[in-house]
């Protein structure tokens, strides 16, 4: 794709698959949820142009990287190790690096600048707005009582249950409905009910989403299943 290429590295312990193109500065690209480094393809691509080594990894749990099977496993000082030790790999110890994040990567990016500001350069943060829960020790207990039960993060805290009814919908559904997600609103997943849609109906594409990007994502977490995404979730208030 694109020239893009792609490795495995042992980093903390666990192997990370990276996706790297060009020579130059690095460029650290962090996904969110449900993504890939897939996501950051176009970006990766257009920044090794301009004299950049861009490097987009999939986060622990996600992709070709190892999933490790205890919930614990996903706390930030475990993925902020990660990081850390793909850093040391890609980068001279002496360089900083630039550090674009999305979603948990923009929160894992924010970490990662307060744990070691002695590797980055500049932060670029997308779509984590402020936390209005401001210091509370249990911020899921605080997002319930504000939005309820069936708010998705709610609902991803019980291992297994949310995977269940992932499973039942389908994996590409599932991706589709992430992607195309556009409200005003939280999102909100009541048991059983799935994403609000009646069953089979048809979810149109925005222009930036190809059915190919689709299935693309479609099989990388139907081989790698959700647990190690949500698990991200089941350690917020650690």
């Amino acid at each position: 794709m694109d020239g893009i290429q792609h490795r495995i590295v042992k980093v903390n312990g666990i192997n990370m698959h990276i996706a790297e193109k060009g020579q130059g500065p690095v460029i650290l690209f962090l996904h969110g949820f449900p993504e890939l480094w897939y996501s950051w393809r176009h970006q990766i691509t257009a920044l090794a142009s301009l004299g950049y080594r861009a490097v987009a990894p999939d986060l622990r749990g996600f992709g070709d990287t190892d999933a490790r099977p205890e919930v614990t496993s996903y706390t930030c000082f475990h993925v902020i190790g990660d990081l850390v030790g793909l850093i040391d790999t890609v980068a001279p110890s002496d360089e900083k690096v630039f550090v674009v994040g999305h979603d948990w990567g923009a929160l894992m990016a924010w970490f990662l600048c307060l744990f070691r500001p002695d590797r980055v350069k500049a932060l670029v943060n997308l779509s984590v707005v402020f936390n209005p829960f401001g210091s509370n020790d249990n911020l899921i207990e605080a997002l319930r009582a504000y939005y309820g039960d069936n708010y998705y993060m709610c609902r991803f805290q019980k291992p297994g249950e949310i995977e269940a009814e992932f499973a039942q919908i389908g994996t590409e559904t599932v991706i589709k409905e992430f992607f195309t997600f556009w409200t005003r609103d939280r999102i909100f997943l009541p048991k059983g009910k799935g994403f609000g849609r009646p069953p089979n109906t048809p979810i149109a594409l925005p222009s930036w989403l190809s059915e190919e990007d689709v299935k693309y994502f479609t099989t990388k977490f139907d081989k790698k299943g959700f647990t190690g995404a949500m698990n991200y979730y089941r350690n917020i208030n650690l």
